[in-house]
């Protein structure tokens, strides 16, 4: 595929290293992977200061935690891990060039290319 998208939904998978791989190999050599996620930083002190960290801080905790869980997979990040931690993700997975593209107050827009 030249382009493949995620919308909101990659810190809730069990094994997050795992569908990176899957979409690195599913990519074609010069596609790209479009990542939306909460715009959230990783650190618990900035989510505090944020009416939306703190909402999503509560939602992680009672729903994408769990749920990642769940799926007894090897590494479970939560909505609010931050942009560091999925991008030692996806660059783990075969991603060379990682870029944060855009974002909201809500949602950040992440490029990643092989």
């Amino acid at each position: 595929y030249d382009l493949i998208t995620s919308y909101d939904c990659v810190h809730d998978m069990g094994d997050p290293r795992g569908v990176a791989r899957q979409v690195r190999q599913a990519l074609a050599d010069d596609g790209t992977w479009m990542i939306v996620e909460p715009n959230l930083p990783g650190e618990l002190p900035e989510l505090a200061a944020h009416p939306f960290g703190r909402l999503f801080a509560g939602t992680s905790a009672t729903i994408c935690l769990p749920s990642a869980l769940a799926q007894r997979g090897e590494y479970a990040l939560g909505n609010h891990s931050g942009e560091d931690a999925l991008r030692r993700i996806v660059t783990g997975a075969g991603f060379d060039r990682w870029r944060r593209t855009t974002e909201t107050p809500i949602n950040a827009v992440y490029e990643a290319r092989p």
